[in-house]
């Protein structure tokens, strides 16, 4: 992971969906199960806004932007199925969005603009990181173990994020979507079952 270079008191930061229980447990577990070193260190997510270097007094300009951003926005379903990798660009495998990618492109879209505005390295392509920069093998494995993962879930809220000096990403406000408005893209009742049952099957 590329991080940004912190001078004096900065913080860095992110912002991202955060995938919830009981998938993000399963992921993690995944995650750490290919050998991937910061399994322990990135709760599983979906990327926002990447590492970005603030100043610790533009924090307050940064939540209220933030506030503003999920507030233009509406609850959205996320169905994680199967998995895709940005091999030879980027060694990293992923689980992909079967729905809800315009949902978060859209919130993305929001949150990098005004005091979180920057150009992006590559087009934004919303996804689960469930191995990076591990050995080819263990690429492999993760692609083809996670295969047949599918997760379903409604995205009410995103998270700010602080990386800690001990390397760990943790959330540490979160930012509720407008809740007055139905989800877009309604769980079906197979959906509500699986969630109930925590439809997750990695192999």
């Amino acid at each position: 992971m590329r991080l940004p270079e912190r001078t004096g008191d900065q913080l860095r930061i992110g912002v991202a969906v955060t995938v919830p229980e009981p998938w993000g447990s399963e992921l993690r577990a995944a995650r750490s199960r290919y050998g991937d070193p910061l399994a322990d260190f990135i709760p599983p997510h979906i990327t926002l806004l990447g590492p970005t270097v603030v100043e610790p007094e533009e924090m307050a300009e940064v939540d209220a932007h933030l506030s503003k951003a999920a507030a233009r926005h509406t609850p959205f379903v996320v169905r994680l199925r199967g998995t895709a990798t940005f091999r030879p660009v980027s060694p990293v495998v992923f689980v992909e969005l079967a729905d809800g990618a315009e949902g978060c492109a859209a919130l993305e879209r929001s949150v990098r603009t005004g005091v979180l505005d920057q150009e992006l390295r590559f087009d934004y392509h919303p996804h689960v990181t469930v191995a990076h920069e591990v050995p080819d093998d263990r690429l492999d494995a993760a692609a083809a173990g996670l295969a047949d993962f599918e997760a379903a879930f409604v995205v009410t809220e995103f998270h700010s994020y602080l990386h800690g000096d001990d390397g760990v990403w943790r959330p540490v406000r979160d930012f509720a979507l407008d809740l007055g408005s139905a989800p877009v893209g309604l769980l079906t009742s197979d959906d509500a079952s699986d969630a109930d049952a925590g439809a997750v099957r990695p192999t």
